[in-house]
């Protein structure tokens, strides 16, 4: 059961109404290479998919999710710990990776990028030719 005698919640109300809302918290997130992917997942626990929005634009990669308040309007909220809003994250990505194939999935509050390296940047072997005999010119 929840305690209704914080004797700070209204100073707390008062000071939203005067600076505006928290600011959300950050968005949590891991990254590592996998083979020839580079995967990133980012925590965001109770943001409706619809608004997750990814772009990039010169290898600059932008995260935006939104998350709102549980509460319907007009509801006197007793608790309010768990931040609400917009979340945005911006990652710089190298020029080793392919843009044009990142893939996204969003599963249990997770968003999870996979972002192949590019063709060019994959260690590869280089061919040698010749190395035959050596023939001298007669005269």
């Amino acid at each position: 059961m929840l305690m209704r005698s914080d004797p700070f919640r209204e100073f707390d109300r008062l000071a939203q109404q005067a600076f505006g809302p928290t600011r959300p918290g950050a968005m949590a997130m891991d990254a590592y290479r996998s083979g020839d992917d580079f995967v990133v997942h980012f925590d965001l626990p109770g943001v409706d998919p619809e608004t997750i929005d990814l772009d990039v634009e010169r290898n600059v990669l932008n995260v935006h999710a939104e998350r709102k308040p549980p509460a319907p309007d007009g509801a006197e909220m007793l608790v309010c710990e768990r931040p609400t809003g917009t979340f945005t994250r911006q990652l710089f990505l190298g020029e080793t990776l392919d843009t044009e194939r990142i893939d996204a999935s969003y599963e249990a509050g997770v968003l999870t990028l996979r972002i192949p390296v590019a063709e060019q940047a994959k260690p590869r072997k280089i061919q040698i030719t010749g190395g035959g005999e050596r023939r001298q010119l007669s005269s």
